[in-house]
């Protein structure tokens, strides 16, 4: 065996022969009572540090969330950017147009004596059921999200909530219109909707908006489950809704 081989072999040696001695400095460490005050303290840091990880890593998927949502809205706001450009190129000529005299000659700008005419627009129609404004639930605000309790909102974002009340909305104004419809343009899956909806209708409901877990199931994609009731209680807590039972009903009604 060459000496460079046996160097190595004694070097490996050597080294194996310090971690087992390190091992055991360390296990009889543990049996030291100052140490033993000292290893269950480095425990509890540990632990601590363990629950901020836990808490930082909630807080990034929350800030993740809020990116996505605030680009989504950049998105829309550059939407309805350009369809008010549209707009103001394309005005449609049944609205009022003024009409401006001007002195020829020198005289620039409006001349201050002359009147302005404007047109009278056409009187125009009643609007029909279907024009009715629909109420709707605000979506909750940062500082809404903030002070409802941790225990009521256990892991859930702000994004999620207001998602639901996104679907809600879709709900609420899926079978106002229905009910807005003129019974005789009404399809038989319609009729029999809007049948149900005036057979749900109490004194309490009269003149406000609701959906029962009917209505979400039928226009929505939300599963009516335990994650679901958790986010109505968190709407009723944030003022967005109240509930109105009876006949076997739950009735949420956007206030």
């Amino acid at each position: 065996m060459a000496s460079s081989d046996l160097d190595q072999l004694c070097s490996h040696i050597n080294e194996k022969i310090g971690n087992i001695k390190k091992s055991l400095s360390l296990r009889n460490c543990g049996q030291v009572p100052n140490s033993k005050t000292i290893l269950s303290k480095i425990g509890d840091e540990i632990m601590v540090i363990n629950e901020l990880l836990n808490k930082l890593e909630i807080e990034i998927q929350f800030q993740e969330q809020t990116t996505n949502s605030l680009k989504e809205l950049c998105a829309s706001l550059e939407e309805d950017y350009k369809d008010v450009e549209h707009l103001k190129e394309n005005i449609p000529p049944h609205l009022p147009q003024v009409t401006v005299t001007q002195n020829s000659g020198n005289v620039s700008d409006f001349d201050s004596e002359e009147p302005v005419k404007v047109e009278e627009p056409a009187v125009t129609k009643k609007p029909s059921k279907e024009q009715r404004n629909i109420k709707e639930m605000p979506f909750i605000t940062s500082e809404e999200f903030n002070s409802i309790p941790a225990y009521m909102k256990s892991r859930l974002t702000y994004c999620q909530i207001n998602d639901v009340i996104k679907e809600i909305n879709k709900a609420v104004v899926s079978k106002y219109k229905i009910l807005h419809q003129p019974k005789k343009s009404m399809s038989s899956v319609a009729r029999n909707l809007y049948h149900r909806f005036m057979d749900e209708e109490t004194k309490d409901t009269k003149g406000h908006y609701f959906v029962v877990e009917a209505d979400i199931k039928e226009f929505t994609a939300l599963k009516v489950d335990k994650r679901f009731h958790v986010m109505l209680n968190i709407l009723r807590h944030c003022r967005r809704l109240s509930e109105v039972r009876g006949g076997g009903l739950t009735r949420y009604v956007i206030t």
